[in-house]
């Protein structure tokens, strides 16, 4: 379905001209001369976007904006002014918009900041339907071991999903982090606010500071976007850093006064914004020995250390390969309307025997494909791939 925009603009010239602009990005547009009847279109329909000029006739855009929001909270609202001063900036900014432009309106800037903004909006319902999808919470049986290590996460998870502390995970790829960090957000208080991973290795230095904390246009230069950062995203919600060792130090210690002071600076920014979040990080190794090589600042270490989750590898969790393995089969099983009951003792010994560098998700990608390709009832050998046992 189409996103539908409101627009609000009484100069005529520039209404007609958003519109056919919105029109060819291909979404609903509705384009109004004053807030009156927009809000009566607003009380009758449902918008994903309002777009509204700061001076009208009638109320203002500024009052409109706070009786859009009074009435819906999570209404993403967009100001357009013709006057580019920090006053008016931080005036709309406290009145809950979402962001600010400022006349004249340059195309490619508006398309880009209703973009950032309907892909918020977009994170959110997913966050949402995720939740709803797993019958109201992210059901921390999915944590899924015999191993006395794995049943001793278990029963810290119930008790960590109520408090507020930082999370540390350390664990090899493939063990299960992202799995568990979401689990504890849909079953914590936040489970209705989005849950944004962020993998720090798969970003240069400049980039991850912009994905992590935004950058501000100033109101007098228009050479560079608006961009929100996952950070200020994330807000009242979690945000889960993957590879936590792939940012730079002093990326880090910008990340640390985010956590001890629940503020972020966007790029461009003189003032500081407060932010309410859960932060879950984790490393892939020992994060002494990450300290010694200079890839992780003590004093972050020390932030986060309270509550840390040591993730065991799949070649210590032998016992665990068979139940992970059914709960697989039975998932693909699903997907693909096979019927398949499990795996044969050839093939259950094989996969015991094999080291798994790839941990779970490399069991997951193999019984994936073996449900996809067999025509049999029991997964055997010959539906797995040659693995090297030594």
């Amino acid at each position: 379905m189409k996103d539908k925009i409101l627009i609000i603009e009484d100069e005529a010239t520039l209404r007609e001209s958003l519109k056919r602009v919105f029109l060819r990005e291909g979404y609903q547009v509705e384009a109004v001369e004053s807030a009156e009847p927009a809000l009566e279109l607003f009380e009758e329909g449902n918008y994903d976007l309002i777009l509204t000029d700061i001076i009208l006739p009638g109320i203002t855009g500024i009052e409109f904006l706070k009786r859009v929001r009074e009435a819906n909270p999570d209404q993403i609202v967009i100001i357009m002014t013709a006057f580019a001063s920090l006053e008016t900036a931080v005036e709309t900014l406290r009145a809950g918009a979402y962001d600010y432009i400022v006349k004249p309106i340059i195309h490619e800037e508006i398309k880009q900041i209703v973009k950032n903004a309907l892909r918020q909006k977009t994170l959110q319902k997913e966050n949402l339907l995720l939740k709803k999808q797993m019958g109201g919470s992210y059901d921390l049986s999915r944590i899924i071991g015999q191993t006395p290590e794995i049943q001793t996460i278990n029963t810290r998870l119930k008790k960590i999903v109520e408090a507020r502390s930082p999370v540390l995970f350390i664990g090899e790829i493939g063990t299960g982090k992202k799995l568990i960090a979401r689990a504890i957000h849909f079953n914590s208080y936040r489970g209705d606010k989005p849950f944004l991973p962020v993998n720090c290795k798969t970003f240069s230095g400049d980039q991850i500071e912009k994905e992590l904390f935004g950058q501000m246009r100033s109101p007098f230069v228009t050479s560079f976007e608006t961009k929100k950062g996952v950070l200020e995203e994330a807000n009242g919600g979690t945000i889960y850093l993957e590879n936590l060792e792939g940012l730079s130090l002093e990326t880090q210690l910008k990340l640390l006064r985010v956590i001890e002071e629940q503020e972020i600076r966007p790029e461009g920014s003189s003032q500081g914004m407060k932010v309410d979040l859960l932060v879950i990080a984790s490393v892939g190794r020992d994060p002494e020995d990450l300290i010694r090589e200079g890839k992780l600042r003590q004093d972050l270490y020390n932030w986060l250390k309270v509550i840390t989750i040591k993730l065991p590898p799949l070649r210590d969790r032998n016992e665990d390969i068979e139940p992970l393995a059914a709960f697989f089969i039975q998932r693909y099983n699903g997907e693909f309307s096979k019927t398949i009951t499990g795996l044969t003792p050839e093939a259950l010994s094989h996969l015991q025997a094999y080291k798994w560098p790839g941990n779970i998700r490399e069991l997951r990608n193999i019984l994936e494909r073996a449900v996809l390709i067999t025509d049999a009832r029991v997964i055997g050998l010959q539906e797995l791939p040659e693995l090297r046992l030594s």
